[in-house]
C-alpha cells in the first residue's frame, strides 16, 4: 500500500520538476530562444494561436530571432502580440519577416531575471513539499485505519523524505543551470 503512495508521490513530484523546467524555457535570458514565443499568441483569423505555430522562428548569430510567417497577412497580428507580451522587445517588421533583436542585458536585468528564476524554483519546491505533506496525510489515515503498522508509517515517512530531498535537489540544479545561463555573456 505504501509503495503505491510512493509511486504516486514520485509521479507528481516528477511532474512538478518538468513544469518548472518548461517554465524556465519561457523565461528570458541574455540569449534569444524560439521557446520565448511559445506563450505569445497572435490573432489568426479570430483564433489566438502561438506565434511558433504561425511562422518559422530561427535564431541568428547576431542575437536576433527571425520570425517568418507562413501567411504574410499575419505579420501585423504577430507584431501586435509581441508588443503586448512581456518580452520587453520591440519587433522590427520589414514587410516579410519580423526581427527581434536581443541586446546584451544589463547587470540589473540579469539580476532581476535571476530573482524571477529563484522564485520559480522556490514555488516548485513548495509544490514538492505540499505533495509530501498530502501523501504523508494519506499514509497516516492508513495507519489510523489499521491498514499499515506504525513501523510501516515510520519507514514510509523516511522514504518519502528521501524522495522529497531528491526532487528538491533537482529543483536546485535546474535553478543553478538557469542562473548560469542568465549570467553568462
Amino acid at each position: 500500500m505504501t509503495n503505491d503512495l510512493l509511486k504516486e508521490a514520485e509521479k507528481r513530484m516528477k511532474k512538478s520538476v518538468e513544469k518548472i523546467a518548461e517554465e524556465y524555457s519561457h523565461l528570458r535570458t541574455g540569449r534569444p530562444s524560439p521557446a520565448l514565443l511559445e506563450t505569445v499568441k497572435a490573432d489568426y483569423y479570430g483564433v489566438p494561436t502561438p506565434v511558433n505555430q504561425m511562422a518559422s522562428v530561427n535564431v541568428t548569430e547576431e542575437r536576433t530571432l527571425l520570425i517568418k510567417p507562413w501567411d504574410k497577412n499575419t505579420l501585423s497580428s504577430i507584431e501586435k502580440a509581441i508588443l503586448k507580451s512581456n518580452l520587453d522587445i520591440t519587433p522590427l517588421n520589414d514587410g516579410n519577416i519580423i526581427k527581434l533583436n536581443f541586446p546584451i542585458p544589463t547587470t540589473e536585468q540579469r539580476e532581476r531575471w535571476v530573482k524571477i528564476s529563484k522564485d520559480v524554483a522556490e514555488n516548485g519546491k513548495i509544490a514538492i513539499r505540499n505533495i509530501r505533506r498530502d501523501i504523508i496525510r494519506e499514509a497516516r489515515d492508513l495507519e489510523k485505519n489499521k491498514e499499515i503498522t506504525e513501523d510501516d508509517l515510520a519507514r514510509f515517512q523516511e522514504d518519502i523524505q528521501e524522495l522529497t530531498d531528491k526532487y528538491v535537489s533537482e529543483m536546485d540544479e535546474l535553478f543553478s543551470r538557469k542562473e548560469k545561463e542568465i549570467m553568462e555573456f
